[in-house]
């Protein structure tokens, strides 16, 4: 019987550690949070100092009691939850509930998975840190304030079920102003002048025009450009000046979590929820075969880019065993904080880098490795020499026109053996040798090239944290969630991997800004962010910067219910009068888009669609669209939003539900399989239907009645292991085709015969 309990957050962090420590630890779960603020109210009181009422989620009612159950049976509990704030916070949580079997209580941290790291800190556990878990209280209290107060406000005036939040209203603020840039941007004109010449040395070479008598210049129009064409043709072309020096580019340093999550967006097109899903599994271990689970990066949420000692000799040793001592640095290359606030954890970096990529492609999903080979080798490469290179600038002059370029050319690779960052060029300029001042240059051709400018371009998932990490908004363990929040409200859409607001998402950021100018705004959110430091670090009290913020909140929430009752009245005086009793149409929102309602309702229901005005149902080339016909009942179809973007939906929905793709094809119905549904007293049967992120999934036909589903294709072959009366069918490139039984905690899989076909 173990006589101590360790309590994680996630089952596969329990399973790895479960094997590092032995019998006497027995390891649980609590699969993330196990109280919160409730649901149904605000749980904050206000007037005793802003106490918060935790409680137990319904959800998570069991796994108490399981904890509890194994907590009774052990004579010490630690607790060993994410070394961050939030994971202090559950800690700290969990001690609550467990505090009344009166048994020491300890807490560790895991930076790393691995059997040293976590035999280590469970020898040296320490007491709760209060301030950092005040500083989550806090933060999750100002959170709840805002919404509860300020997401009533929305529902009276656009549509019930939105949402207001202290950083997501920011971040939705960030990219509607950068829309109205783009839409109140105008082109100018500029000419690019590119001359090819000639040395008394080949190559000839190109120079680009850069200066008129002395200053920065470009033409603005065509009979400028066609100026200085006319001058370098009428010559003469000298060298004007040559500039040769060593050039060094530093490598950069280990991974921070934003930079990780901008590098994985740009580099592999991972998403930056899908990313910190990658780096948790990494974090929390994978399955090596021969040598275990094993915890691969360490922890994935850091601002810090410190690295352990110990790590830094293990990448020099690797490094001058794979390329040489050439490739080493005199003295290990060390990088710094912005601030001291930022070091709580060490930068993402790989446990072991002698684990390298190629070691453990078998083990690794795709994805997994392509995300762990970019943290292995910016990792590596941070310990790398400098690159150098030998640069040459060259200036030509053509009597009050200079032209310029640069090339150089690699002397040492250094770290570039290993690292180039996104977009850098592959081939350097060259330029010939003996190029002096004074001499003459032959022409060989001049390029004129007109270009536009261009307006500043959309936010990416990449650009977006990175704007929030430059203007300190949020920290590394909320860029996923802000994201997916704003995504998941439909204030925006995602267009070539761009956000765009949507005209609900333009709207509730007009409401916002205007009604609480003070608060969604991005200097006030950075402060709050310094002041939540400044209570992790014990300098401040939580209940302090709660009140601070609730007497400003306060006073703009009394401002804000008055402007939103004039743009409640706004919205309603429009010029269109109901057809059915003359009141005024206001604007309206739903889960389907904006239509026109009758301002009379509930009295009157008259209700039309935007998108079945003419003048919104224009395509690109500005022609008004075709209308197809629904294909159950024939009427005009409209233009619809749903979670997986627009498509055509009948006009008299609800009671017609007829769908067509935009394109004009039906939708794609669920399609039998011929499968029974495994689940005992189920007359259904299993359906192939398609997720909203367009994947095929299989479930019962009488859902929401019966839930079961499955991954993988159906076939109706008993389980040999646990009976169960389906199997899927599997089909990857590593194992080929497998039968693999859904029941997880069976789990067992088997080759495919060629017959099993599936559904």
């Amino acid at each position: 019987m173990a006589s101590k309990l360790l309590i994680v957050e996630s089952p596969a962090k329990a399973r790895t550690i479960g094997n590092y420590l032995g019998d006497e630890f027995a390891v649980k779960a609590s699969v993330g949070h196990v109280r919160d603020l409730p649901k149904s109210k605000l749980g904050v009181d206000e007037e005793h100092g802003f106490e918060p009422q935790y409680v137990v989620p319904d959800a998570k009612k069991k796994v108490v009691e399981e904890l509890r159950k194994a907590a009774r049976s052990a004579e010490e509990i630690y607790l060993a939850t994410d070394p961050d704030r939030e994971g202090e916070a559950i800690s700290w949580h969990l001690a609550e509930l467990l505090k009344d079997l009166n048994h020491p209580i300890r807490r560790v941290e895991f930076h790393q998975i691995t059997k040293q790291a976590v035999q280590e800190a469970v020898s040296e556990p320490r007491e709760l840190d209060m301030p950092r878990v005040d500083a989550q209280q806090a933060r999750r209290i100002v959170d709840r304030l805002m919404g509860y107060r300020i997401s009533p406000l929305l529902w009276r005036v656009v549509r019930t079920g939105l949402s207001a939040g202290r950083v997501q209203s920011v971040a939705l603020k960030m990219i509607c102003d950068r829309e109205a840039e783009i839409e109140a941007f105008v082109p100018e004109e500029y000419w690019l002048v590119d001359a090819t010449v000639r040395g008394p040395a080949p190559p000839p070479f190109k120079v680009r025009l850069a200066r008129r008598s002395g200053k920065k210049w470009r033409p603005t129009s065509a009979e400028e450009a066609g100026a200085v064409k006319a001058a370098l043709e009428a010559g003469p072309l000298t060298v004007a000046k040559v500039t040769r020096r060593k050039g060094t580019q530093r490598p950069r340093p280990p991974f921070i979590t934003s930079h990780l999550q901008q590098e994985a967006s740009r580099r592999l097109g991972l998403p930056v929820r899908r990313t910190m899903q990658i780096a948790q599994a990494l974090y929390e271990g994978v399955d090596l075969g021969s040598l275990g689970r094993f915890g691969l990066i360490t922890y994935m949420r850091t601002d810090s880019v410190r690295v352990a000692p110990e790590a830094v000799a293990a990448a020099r040793s690797l490094i001058a065993a794979t390329w040489g001592e050439g490739a080493l640095p005199e003295k290990p290359n060390h990088y710094t904080n912005k601030n001291a606030s930022q070091d709580a954890h060490e930068a993402i970096r790989p446990t072991d880098p002698t684990l390298t990529p190629e070691k453990v492609a078998r083990f690794l999903k795709r994805d997994e490795l392509r995300l762990y080979t970019l943290i292995w080798e910016r990792f590596v490469a941070s310990q790398m020499r400098p690159a150098t290179f030998d640069v040459t600038k060259v200036e030509v002059a053509a009597g009050p026109y200079t032209l310029a370029v640069e090339g150089r050319i690699l002397l040492d690779p250094g770290f570039l053996r290993l690292w180039k960052d996104s977009g850098e060029k592959e081939e350097a300029v060259k330029l010939p040798e003996g190029l002096a001042e004074g001499q003459e240059l032959a022409l060989e051709g001049v390029k004129l090239e007109q270009k536009f400018t261009q307006p500043p371009p959309r936010y990416t998932e990449a650009t977006l944290v990175k704007t929030l990490e430059e203007n300190g908004i949020g920290r590394p363990s909320t860029y996923a969630s802000i994201l997916a929040t704003i995504s998941s409200r439909d204030y925006v859409t995602k267009e070539k991997k761009t956000f765009r607001p949507t005209e609900l998402g333009r709207l509730v950021n007009a409401l916002l800004t205007d009604a609480f100018p003070d608060i969604i705004d991005e200097g006030y959110t950075a402060r709050l962010e310094e002041e939540l430091d400044r209570v992790a670090a014990g300098e401040e009290s939580w209940r302090d910067l709660v009140a601070r913020f609730h007497e400003a909140f306060s006073r703009d929430l009394e401002k804000a219910r008055e402007r939103m009752k004039e743009h409640r009245r706004e919205l309603v005086a429009t010029s269109e009068a109901c057809p059915q009793c003359g009141k005024p149409l206001v604007k309206r929102f739903s889960k389907f888009g904006a239509f026109l309602g009758c301002s009379g309702y509930p009295d009157c229901d008259y209700k039309r669609d935007l998108a079945a005005d003419p003048e919104e149902q224009e395509s690109a080339e500005g022609e008004p669209e075709e209308v197809p016909a629904c294909p159950e009942c024939g009427a005009p179809m409209v233009k619809r939003r749903s979670r997986r973007g627009p498509f055509w939906g009948c006009s008299k929905y609800p009671e017609c539900r007829g769908t067509r793709t935009l394109d004009g094809t039906a939708r794609e119905k669920p399609k039998s399989t011929g499968v029974p549904c495994p689940m005992e007293g189920c007359e259904g049967e299993l359906l192939a239907k398609r997720s909203r992120y367009g994947k095929v999934f299989y479930s019962c036909s009488t859902y929401p009645k019966c839930r079961f589903a499955m991954n993988d294709e159906p076939v109706q072959t008993p389980c040999p292991a646990c009976g169960f009366p389906v199997m899927g069918l599997k089909v990857t490139k590593r194992w080929g085709r497998q039968l693999v039984c859904p029941v997880k905690e069976c789990g067992h899989r088997e080759p495919a015969p060629e017959e099993a076909d599936g559904a």
